[in-house]
């Protein structure tokens, strides 16, 4: 249990004091990806939607999901954001809108979680906004691409 620093002596979960940690530049970019069916790809692609432009709708939605994270992760703190940028691209081999988010700050804590939350609710606002036309596409490969700062230094992972 010492290696995480989310449970307290009695073995339940605190919020890990970062007080003392010093201030450093952090960045995290997370990606994931909703499949859908070629009619469904087809008017996300001419916003034929009757919701409306989904991929704006889905990038301000994981704008706010950010801005948001520590209201719905228990345990993140508050973080001022310096900036959180969505990328939403549609990939006509894989029939899928691609989601890719980039969180920064200058804090005592990183962002990753933030980031994160940003691509699941960008999914999640997809799956929305298209669940009347498919009820079956599938919210996948949400993951932690890369981040910088912090005591535990940077992370990159290897995409296949």
């Amino acid at each position: 249990m010492a290696d995480f620093t989310h449970f307290n002596e009695q073995g339940r979960a605190k919020m890990v004091d970062v007080g003392k940690k010093p201030l450093s530049q952090r960045t995290a970019v997370a990606a994931g990806r909703v499949l859908v069916n070629r009619q469904t790809f087809d008017l996300i692609r001419s916003g034929g939607m009757k919701k409306g432009d989904v991929l704006t709708v889905a990038q301000i939605a994981g704008v706010m999901g950010a801005k948001r994270t520590p209201d719905i992760i228990p345990m993140c703190h508050p973080i001022l954001m310096d900036g959180i940028n969505l990328e939403l691209e549609l990939n006509p081999e894989r029939c899928s809108v691609e989601i890719r988010a980039t969180v920064s700050c200058d804090g005592r804590t990183g962002v990753e979680m933030e980031a994160l939350t940003a691509v699941s609710t960008a999914a999640l606002t997809v799956y929305d906004m298209c669940k009347a036309v498919q009820k079956d596409m599938v919210i996948t490969d949400i993951r932690l691409v890369r981040k910088t700062g912090g005591v535990h230094g940077d992370y990159s992972r290897e995409e296949t």
